[in-house]
């Protein structure tokens, strides 16, 4: 069965892929390398042992998109392709609309004259606003006060309304929370181009002596420490998530919304902390301003994933930390 992975040299696209190997799926991955390597092909297959099918393009390309459906047979679509940067989005909101909203109706468009209508989306908790109340449901108000989260927000309701229209549609909406770590191996990992936005890789990359210290945006929030508190997951759980999905609608139609993440909430400090603890490093950080938007809590309520998928996350913080750490030092050691 061959499963096309829009975004597949990504962060969370190539560990999916390392898992639909593993489970015995023929992978076709796309991507137009804007934000990932190239290289990550050959390392997931030197890793799984299997070849994949890479096609470098981009979901816009409603020609390349046809010719893919063409030359295999497509079971079902995990799509991850799409442009992910908060604050960029504010600054880029055409180019933000234009690649996740007119990017995936092109791939929606083709895979229905393909004949192909299951698919797997990569949504986001941004997709809940600035919600001050925790665990976060999936039956929880939706909203966004930024054009990423915006752009997530009118995918999810293209593709509820397409199954209301054509009930053989069959769709997982998946909305996970904070992604980090890596594969066990080290070999891929989370390689932003340029400054991390995320805090896991910055921290490691102060850990790694890239960079000086960590800016920790507010203490005076109302959590344990003061510092904003955020659901972390493994990637690897994760991957493992994408492929409980893809059994589920591989199995039946309809549509299905869930969240992603381990239904516990750690602040930076926690996450400072744990590094510290994996890495022998002493972290350096300071305390600055609270940045504009954030809030003080942000953690899933994990139940439904449980009862929908039969997934559940499996790898705590330590062992974020510690894959995260590895990753980043056999990134390093390679630039070097």
């Amino acid at each position: 069965m061959t499963i096309l992975v829009t975004g597949g040299c990504g962060y969370i696209g190539s560990h999916t892929i390392t898992v639909l190997l593993e489970y015995g799926y023929d992978v076709v991955a796309l991507d137009n390398l804007c934000n990932s390597e190239l290289s990550v092909i050959s390392k997931i297959e030197s890793l799984c042992g299997k070849s994949i099918k890479f096609v470098e393009g981009d979901i816009r390309d409603r020609k390349l998109l046809k010719t893919i459906f063409r030359n295999y047979e497509i079971k079902a679509v995990i799509h991850f392709a799409g442009l992910k940067s908060v604050g960029e989005s504010s600054e880029q909101p055409i180019e933000y609309y234009d690649v996740n909203v007119a990017g995936t109706l092109s791939l929606l468009s083709v895979m229905k004259t393909a004949g192909c209508n299951k698919i797997v989306f990569s949504s986001s908790a941004t997709v809940y606003g600035d919600s001050s109340i925790v665990p976060i449901k999936e039956c929880f108000p939706l909203s966004s006060n930024n054009p990423y989260g915006a752009s997530k927000l009118v995918v999810e309701n293209i593709l509820s309304e397409i199954s209301k229209t054509d009930p053989e549609w069959s769709t997982a909406i998946l909305r996970y929370f904070n992604p980090i770590g890596a594969h066990a191996s080290g070999l891929i990992g989370e390689n932003p181009k340029g400054t991390p936005n995320n805090l896991v890789p910055y921290i490691a990359r102060v850990a790694a002596g890239v960079y000086e210290k960590v800016l920790v945006f507010g203490d005076d929030y109302p959590t344990h420490d003061g510092t904003g508190v955020r659901d972390y997951v493994h990637v690897m759980d994760l991957a493992r998530g994408h492929i409980k999905a893809l059994e589920v609608i591989l199995d039946r139609a309809g549509v299905i919304k869930v969240n992603l993440g381990t239904g516990q909430g750690y602040s930076v400090l926690d996450v400072i902390l744990a590094f510290e603890q994996v890495s022998g490093v002493i972290i350096p950080y300071e305390i600055v301003a609270r940045r504009l938007g954030d809030i003080g809590e942000c953690y899933a309520d994990a139940a439904y994933a449980s009862e929908a998928l039969g997934w559940r996350a499996e790898f705590d913080l330590l062992k974020m930390c510690e894959d995260t750490w590895l990753w980043e030092q056999l990134s390093q050691s390679s630039r070097i």
